[in-house]
């Protein structure tokens, strides 16, 4: 596949450390939340960037399909990604569980579980995740 964009992200000290991306415009401090047996410090985890990243690109999917569509995505629309992490049922590790929650005032909500359907097709973190994660999709 043709790349169109590529960027770098580093991270030190694991889920307790600092990640940034190459450019600088993405710097945060990583701290392990109190449920994984953190200190509760200020910063964010991997988990928070996940559903945001997750969010962001879904929504870009979505108004991709709606336009192809004619279909207008108003400004205030928005994809509630919730992400959670737990050890795994074989006991070999962790995994996580993603859902989105799609809310897109002012269209019909058949019309947009018919863009959901068709997005979930087309975003990329949705195709990475197809056949590791079940994400249910919802229209609020």
């Amino acid at each position: 596949m043709p790349i169109l964009y590529r960027t770098k992200g580093f991270a030190t000290g694991g889920r307790a450390g600092h990640g940034a991306s190459e450019d600088g415009v993405l710097d945060v401090t990583l701290t392990v939340p109190k449920e994984l047996g953190g200190d509760g410090a200020r910063g964010t985890n991997p988990e928070q960037l996940f559903a945001t990243g997750y969010s962001a690109c879904f929504l870009g999917a979505l108004k991709f399909v709606a336009g192809k569509e004619k279909v207008k995505i108003p400004d205030d629309a928005k994809v509630t990604a919730t992400v959670g992490i737990g050890p795994r049922e074989d006991g070999g590790g962790f995994g996580i569980e993603a859902a989105l929650e799609v809310s897109v005032p002012g269209v019909d909500k058949a019309v947009v579980e018919d863009l959901v359907k068709k997005a979930h097709v087309v975003c990329p973190y949705s195709h990475a995740t197809r056949g590791n994660l079940d994400v249910k999709t919802t229209v609020a």
